[in-house]
């Protein structure tokens, strides 16, 4: 879709965080937004022709059920993911893949957490009409 589309869509399915409903905030997707920047304004000077929009996005309780094991969790939650658009016009969106970052602690309940996170992205770029990588739909195939 057009990076108007795509951000004003991702936006809309990714909430920014409600910091009054902090403790209760949900979303169908599970993840809200805890921060944006337009990195289009950051390098205005630069001659590139990109636009860009960074965003950390998560869940505060989901990230708490691997922080209880390993507070070094959060050198990677919230999720860092960036909307960007190429000088066609073609969108695109990136993201680490959670599975594989909190692998890297050597906990199985926190490797659970990494996987049900690629589940939830995987269910964002299906309603971002995205292509969702084969390495997100491999957990649905267990």
């Amino acid at each position: 879709m057009p990076y108007d589309d795509a951000i004003h869509t991702y936006e809309r399915l990714v909430p920014v965080i409600d910091r009054a409903r902090f403790g209760q905030l949900a979303t169908p997707l599970g993840f809200m937004i805890y921060w944006r920047t337009d990195v289009t304004a950051l390098m205005a000077g630069s001659q590139c022709g990109w636009k860009c929009v960074e965003y950390l996005m998560g869940n505060h309780t989901i990230a708490e059920r691997m922080f209880r094991h390993d507070p070094s969790v959060m050198l990677h939650a919230p999720l860092r993911v960036v909307i960007y658009a190429d000088q066609d016009g073609d969108t695109y969106l990136a993201v680490d893949q959670p599975s594989a970052l909190f692998a890297s602690h050597n906990n199985p309940a926190i490797t659970d957490v990494g996987n049900y996170l690629d589940e939830l992205l995987a269910g964002l770029l299906r309603k971002l009409n995205a292509p969702v990588p084969p390495e997100f739909e491999r957990l649905r195939m267990r």
